[in-house]
């Protein structure tokens, strides 16, 4: 199984435990990622809520080069993935906008014909390997290990990709075949609160709140997440959200692709578990 690979901005930085752990399961699992080359910014949620058309010229040229390599594009990071999808998907509805993105690409001696399909490494896993393969690799059984599935808002929304926009199950459905059990967890799809917690603290801090007191309440021992913004919001404030609520938390916050190489054998080499800020010593002494 062969994938153009879209890392995004976080990969190379914040989030580049994330990459390594992708990059070895995927090695594992016989998943060859390659790397696009030249790839830039994909435009961002951000900045595409306020220019949108011009964090579509960005993403669209990602796109163009994914197409001369008539591969699927794959990313890890929900923004990216939501904001190549959107991309892609507007300029398939709307001439005009394919008509202005395809001059914005003729300044880079690129076009782009609409032939790319985007996916996040999830959907990979799930769909492409499937339950049977994935089982047949776990050599370190994760049973018992109580975990939240915890996709965010961006995954297959506003329209459902290749999962349930309200109720996916495709992460749930991986946490099993690994032997870990996913929990019930109501807030599954809700937002973290994504950029806020840079510019409303207070009210990002809010939201985090609700999704790790949830995820206590149904009994997880942990949380796995699928994008780094999502990951960093529900790990690294923990400290500040238990001391302003008079609650306390130490909910380790794992990388799909973590428990996942943990259950297939991989190491800290690989895994760089101990990149993570909340403590996991007593679930990996386990497994």
């Amino acid at each position: 199984m062969n994938y153009a690979f879209y890392p995004g901005c976080a990969l190379d930085g914040s989030a580049l435990h994330y990459r390594l752990s992708s990059e070895s399961v995927c090695k594992a699992l016989e998943i060859n990622l390659q790397e696009l080359e030249d790839w830039n910014c994909c435009g961002a949620t951000a900045y595409m809520s306020v220019r949108e058309k011009r964090a579509m010229a960005l993403s669209v040229r990602n796109l163009a080069l994914a197409e001369k390599e008539n591969r699927d594009l794959v990313t890890i990071c929900n923004g990216c993935y939501s904001v190549l999808n959107k991309t892609n998907l507007y300029m398939a509805a709307n001439e005009d906008l394919r008509r202005d993105l395809s001059q914005a690409l003729q300044a880079a001696d690129l076009e782009y014909h609409g032939t790319v399909k985007v996916r996040h490494l999830l959907d990979v896993l799930f769909t492409d390997v499937g339950e049977s393969a994935i089982r047949d690799k776990v050599s370190k059984d994760l049973k018992g290990l109580k975990v939240a599935p915890y996709y965010g808002c961006q995954l297959n929304r506003p329209k459902g990709m290749f999962d349930d926009p309200e109720r996916p199950s495709s992460l749930d459905s991986l946490l099993t075949w690994l032997g870990a059990e996913a929990v019930p967890y109501g807030l599954k799809t809700k937002c973290c609160g994504g950029m806020l917690m840079t510019t409303r603290s207070e009210v990002c801090e809010t939201v985090v709140l609700r999704l790790l007191s949830a995820a206590v309440e149904a009994g997880a021992e942990c949380i796995a997440t699928i994008c780094p913004l999502c990951q960093i919001n529900l790990e690294a404030y923990q400290g500040k959200i238990g001391k302003r609520f008079g609650e306390h938390f130490d909910l380790p916050i794992f990388y799909f692709t973590q428990l996942a190489g943990l259950a297939l054998g991989l190491g800290e080499k690989e895994l760089r578990l101990r990149d993570n800020l909340t403590p996991s010593e007593p679930i990996l002494a386990r497994y």
